[in-house]
C-alpha cells in the first residue's frame, strides 16, 4: 500500500533534519546576539518592501489601462470605438534608440492574456518576443486590455473585436507577408479562435502555455482540471459573478494558481525575499506588480470559458460559434500554429496543450490533406509563468520562433518538432541556438500521456452536473441573489477579498504602517547581516526546509485525495446511469470525420495536382528537387530552411504568399507519386547548364558547406543521374544519427 505523502515527510530522513535543533540548543550569547539584531533589520525591511508593494497595488488599481509592458508605446485603436465594444486597445511598441524596423517585415501582435491579472506580461521583460523581433527589425504590436470590462461585453465580442485590430494591422503593412501572432496562456486559444474566423489576416500564429483540449491529463499530475468536477460544475462561477453585481473579480483565478503550489504561495515566495533582503527587493517588486494587478471580467464571459472550453471542452468539438453562427473551427486555420509547452507546466500540460491535435485529426495523413502545418517545442522543466515570463525562454525559444518564421511559414504541410541545441562557440556571428525540425507522427503525441474513454466519461458526467446544477441556480436561487446584492455589498466583497487585502493591507494607507519607512531606512543606515555559518541562521533554514516539506507533502496528499474523490464519483455506474449515459453512448469525444463535400475536394485537389505532375519550368523543378532530396532525413535543418527561402529571389520573386503555395504544391505532388514526379524534371528544365545550375543549388541547400549524410547523397546522386550531370563525388557520411528516409 503506497504512504500517505504527507505522513512519509516524518520519515527517518525528516527527523534527521531536524538535528541541528540539538546543537543550537546550547545558548552561546554572541551568536544569539547577531542572529536577533539581523532577524529585526531584515523583518522591518521586508515589512517595508511589502509597504511598497501595497502603495503599488493601490497605484495600479487608480489607473485602469496600466499595464506592466516595459515598452513604450502607443495606443492605436481603441475597442470602445467598435460596434460592439470591449475593453481591448491596439498599441504600436516603439523601438528602443538605435533598433530600426523595416515596415516590409512580417509584423508582430503580441495578444496578451487576460486571465486574473492586468495586461504588460508578454513584453514584461525586454529579453521576450517583443524585444527580440524589435531587434530582429520586424514592426510590433500589442493588444492590450483595461482592468474593468465594457458592461454586456462577451468572450465573442472580443474575439470578433481583434478581427479589426488584425485588418488594421495588415492594411498598414500592404509589402508584408501577413503578422504573426503570439499568445500567452488564455491569450493563446483567443487568437486561435480569431485566426479560425478570420485565418486570412493570419500568418503563423504562435501559442505558448495555453490549455485547448481541457479533459486531458494524465493520473497523478494535472490536478487542476479537477477542480470543476469537485465544485459541481459551474454554478458557484455564477454565483461569485452575482455577488459581485454581475462582474466576476479575477483574483479568484489568481487563488487557483496560488493553490497549486501552496508552499510558495503561503511561504517560499516570502521566504526567499527575508532572505535575500538586501537584493530581491527590485526583483520581488517587479513582478509582484503584475500578479497582484488583479481585473474583473463580465459574469457572462467567464460563465461562457467555464461551461464551453474549462468544463464542456467544446474547443476541439467543433461545437462552438461566432455570434452570427460561423463554426469556430481550428481546422480553419490555414497558417502554421506553433505550440510552446513544458513537461513542468501543471497548469497547461503539454495533453493540454497539444492534445487539440489528436482531437481534431485521425493522424498526419489527414493533416497534410487539409494543408496544415503544426509545429511544436517542448521545453523539459520549466513552469507555467516561467513560459512567458522567463528571459531564459525568451532567449531560447522566443528568440529561435522569431528568427525562424519566414522559414516555420515555408515549412511543408505536416506535424514538426522543433528541437534548438546551442550553437558551436566557435561559430562567431551566428546565431546563438542551432535549430531543426524533425518530422513527427502522432504516437510522438500520445506518449506524453492521453484519458482513456472511462476517463473522458468521468470528464463528460462533470459536464452534465453543471449543467443541472447551473440550471438549479439560475431557477431558484439567482433572482434571490440579485435582488440582494447591492452595489456598495458589491464594491465591500471586492475590496475586503482576502488576495486583495495581501496587498493593500500593507499600503501608507493603513496607519499601522505609518512610520515603516524610517525604520527601514535606519536599518539599511545600520546594516549587520549575520554570518553564514551562525547556528541560528541555519536552524532558521532547517525550520523553512521542513515548512516547506510538510506543505509540500500536505499538496501531494490533497493532490492524491481529489483526483480519488473525483473519480470515484464521477465514475461511478450509478451516477452515469442517472445522468443518461449508458454503454450505447459510445465515446465522449471521437475525431471529426470528413464530410462529402471534403472528401470530393481533397480528391479533385489530388486530381488536380496528378495532371500537373509534368507542368512549370525551372522554379517548380528547382523546389521539386529540393524538396525530394531535403525528405532523405526526417529532418529539415534551420540552415537548409534559410537557404532554400532566399531561392525565392531566383525564381522570379514571387511574393511570400505565391512562393510558399509554389513549394506546398510541389511538396504535395511528390507525396503523391514520388517517382512520377522526379521524371519529368529533364523536360521542365532542358537546358543542360540550367539543369547544372539547378543541381548545385540543390546541394547548397541540402547540404550548405557541410557533408551529405548516406540518404541525401542517394538522393542527390539520384538527380543527378536523372539530369544526366555529374553525380555528386563521395564523401565520408556525417555521423547525426541514425537517419530514417521519408516516404
Amino acid at each position: 500500500m503506497a504512504q500517505n505523502p504527507f505522513f512519509s515527510a516524518f520519515s527517518e530522513q525528516g527527523k534527521q533534519a531536524w538535528q541541528p535543533f540539538a546543537a543550537a540548543a546550547a545558548f552561546r550569547p554572541d551568536a544569539a546576539s547577531a542572529y536577533a539584531i539581523d532577524a529585526w533589520q531584515r523583518s522591518v525591511l521586508f515589512a517595508d518592501v511589502l509597504r511598497e508593494r501595497g502603495n503599488q497595488y493601490q497605484d495600479m488599481m487608480s489607473r485602469p489601462i496600466a499595464t506592466v509592458l516595459s515598452f513604450d508605446h502607443e495606443v492605436l485603436l481603441s475597442g470602445q470605438s467598435l460596434p460592439r465594444p470591449i475593453n481591448f486597445f491596439l498599441a504600436r511598441v516603439l523601438p528602443k534608440a538605435g533598433q530600426a524596423v523595416d515596415p516590409t517585415k512580417r509584423p508582430l501582435v503580441v495578444v496578451d492574456p487576460r486571465a486574473g491579472q492586468g495586461p504588460g506580461i508578454g513584453g514584461f521583460n525586454t529579453i521576450s518576443e517583443i524585444g527580440d523581433a524589435l531587434e530582429q527589425g520586424h514592426p510590433v504590436y500589442f493588444i492590450g486590455f483595461s482592468a474593468d470590462p465594457v458592461p454586456g461585453q462577451t468572450f465573442l465580442d472580443i474575439v470578433e473585436g481583434q478581427v479589426h485590430f488584425l485588418e488594421y494591422i495588415v492594411e498598414q503593412h500592404p509589402d508584408a507577408p501577413k503578422p504573426f501572432a503570439f499568445g500567452n496562456c488564455q491569450a493563446g486559444y483567443q487568437t486561435l479562435l480569431v485566426a479560425a474566423l478570420r485565418p486570412d489576416l493570419f500568418g503563423p500564429v504562435i501559442v505558448a502555455g495555453s490549455p485547448m483540449s481541457y479533459w486531458q491529463g494524465v493520473h497523478g499530475k494535472n490536478p487542476m482540471r479537477y477542480t470543476g468536477g469537485l465544485l459541481g460544475g459551474s454554478w458557484l462561477t455564477a454565483l461569485v459573478s452575482d455577488l459581485g453585481g454581475g462582474e466576476f473579480d479575477g483574483t479568484w483565478l489568481i487563488l487557483n494558481f496560488d493553490l497549486l503550489n501552496p508552499s510558495n504561495w503561503l511561504w517560499g515566495k516570502q521566504y526567499n525575499l527575508y532572505t535575500k533582503i538586501d537584493t530581491e527587493a527590485p526583483r520581488y517588486l517587479g513582478f509582484e506588480k503584475w500578479w497582484g494587478d488583479f481585473i474583473k471580467l463580465n459574469g457572462g464571459e467567464i460563465q461562457w470559458l467555464v461551461d464551453q472550453l474549462f468544463i464542456g471542452d467544446k474547443l476541439t468539438r467543433n461545437q462552438l460559434q461566432a455570434s452570427d453562427g460561423t463554426p469556430l473551427d481550428l481546422r480553419n486555420v490555414s497558417s502554421p500554429i506553433v505550440v510552446l509547452t513544458s513537461e513542468g507546466d501543471n497548469i497547461s500540460p503539454p495533453q493540454q496543450t497539444l492534445g487539440w491535435i489528436l482531437d481534431l485529426y485521425q493522424d498526419v495523413d489527414e493533416l497534410r490533406a487539409h494543408g496544415r502545418t503544426i509545429v511544436y517545442s517542448v521545453n523539459p522543466k520549466v513552469g507555467h509563468l516561467a513560459i512567458f515570463v522567463s528571459p531564459k525562454v525568451g532567449s531560447k525559444e522566443d528568440e529561435e520562433f522569431v528568427r525562424l518564421i519566414d522559414e516555420i511559414d515555408l515549412l511543408p504541410p505536416g506535424l514538426y518538432e522543433l528541437v534548438i541545441n546551442e550553437a558551436d562557440p566557435a561559430e562567431a556571428g551566428k546565431p546563438a541556438w542551432r535549430s531543426h525540425f524533425e518530422l513527427r507522427t502522432f504516437d510522438d503525441l500520445r506518449a506524453y500521456g492521453r484519458n482513456s474513454v472511462e476517463d473522458d466519461r468521468a470528464f463528460d458526467a462533470v459536464r452534465r452536473v453543471s449543467e443541472l446544477n447551473l440550471s438549479l441556480y439560475n431557477t431558484f436561487v439567482r433572482p434571490w441573489v440579485r435582488a440582494a446584492v447591492t452595489p456598495q455589498l458589491a464594491r465591500n466583497l471586492f475590496d475586503y477579498n482576502p488576495l486583495r487585502l495581501s496587498y493593500s493591507v500593507f499600503a501608507d494607507s493603513n496607519p499601522f504602517m505609518r512610520g515603516v519607512s524610517k525604520l527601514a531606512e535606519q536599518a539599511r543606515n545600520d546594516r549587520q547581516p549575520v554570518a553564514e555559518d551562525n547556528p541560528y541562521l541555519q536552524l532558521q533554514e532547517r525550520l523553512s526546509d521542513q515548512i516547506t516539506t510538510y506543505l509540500d507533502a500536505w499538496r501531494d496528499a490533497r493532490d492524491q485525495a481529489v483526483e480519488k474523490v473525483f473519480f470515484s464519483v464521477y465514475s461511478s455506474p450509478v451516477l452515469q446511469g442517472l445522468l443518461g449515459m449508458n454503454g450505447a453512448d459510445g465515446e465522449p469525444h471521437k475525431v471529426p470525420g470528413l464530410t462529402p463535400e471534403e472528401r470530393e475536394h481533397l480528391a479533385r485537389k489530388a486530381a488536380e495536382l496528378e495532371a500537373d505532375v509534368g507542368q512549370g519550368g525551372y522554379p517548380e523543378a528547382l523546389l521539386r528537387a529540393v524538396l525530394f532530396a531535403l525528405s532523405a532525413e526526417r529532418v529539415f535543418q534551420d540552415e537548409a530552411l534559410v537557404a532554400l527561402n532566399a531561392v525565392r529571389r531566383e525564381v522570379g520573386n514571387p511574393s511570400a504568399e505565391d512562393f510558399k503555395e509554389l513549394v506546398r504544391r510541389q511538396y504535395y505532388i511528390l507525396l503523391l507519386k514520388r517517382d512520377a514526379a522526379l521524371a519529368p524534371l529533364p523536360e521542365m528544365e532542358p537546358d543542360p547548364a540550367r539543369r547544372r545550375e539547378l543541381l548545385e543549388t540543390v546541394r547548397t541547400i541540402v547540404v550548405g558547406k557541410g557533408t551529405p549524410s548516406a540518404a541525401q547523397k542517394l538522393r542527390l546522386d539520384q538527380l543527378a543521374q536523372l539530369l544526366a550531370t555529374e553525380a555528386t563525388p563521395a564523401k565520408p557520411a556525417r555521423q547525426t544519427g541514425t537517419p530514417k528516409s521519408a516516404s
